[in-house]
């Protein structure tokens, strides 16, 4: 059973492996350091593949944990909210806009996580909530605030 679940993680990092890039890459806004999460949440997903209790949640777990490890990296590091803006190169760029990105950074982490998820790493509403392990509705609710605050930021700018 575990070099089951094994195989089946090993095929999701690698089918997945530029999605899991840019969701780290939207947490840290440094190319090293989003590698750098990707290499060690593949790592923590192999290791502990056995956990992985439902097959077909399996992208929704790697996710998660990719997300976890940008924010330990984060954590680690204390980085400045500035410094993405020198590290990043223009070809990891996931927003095509200054001010939408600088809107998107003052949101809290949740909200953040939830608008990028579902509109840059274009997941349904359902699979946001269960990859942030949240209810639906509260994903919903989240979204819509988070959406009310960016529009009040852009119409500011």
């Amino acid at each position: 059973m575990r070099k089951n679940k094994e195989c089946i993680v090993n095929g999701m990092l690698l089918k997945n492996y530029e999605k899991y890039y840019r969701i780290a890459f939207s947490y840290v806004h440094n190319e090293a350091d989003a590698l750098d999460v990707v290499q060690e949440g593949a790592y923590k997903a192999i290791l502990h593949a056995e956990k992985l209790k439902r097959q077909e949640y399996a992208d929704t777990w790697i996710c998660r944990i990719m997300m976890n490890e940008a924010l330990e990296l984060l954590r680690r590091n204390k980085k400045n909210e500035s410094d993405y803006l020198d590290e990043s190169s223009g070809r990891e760029e996931n927003y095509e806009d200054l001010d939408l990105k600088n809107a998107i950074e003052r949101l809290s982490e949740r909200d953040r996580t939830i608008v990028v998820l579902r509109y840059f790493e274009d997941m349904s509403l359902e699979q946001v909530a269960q990859t942030v392990g949240e209810n639906l509705s509260t994903v919903k609710s989240r979204l819509y605030r988070a959406l009310a605050k960016l529009r009040l930021t852009l119409g500011e700018a």
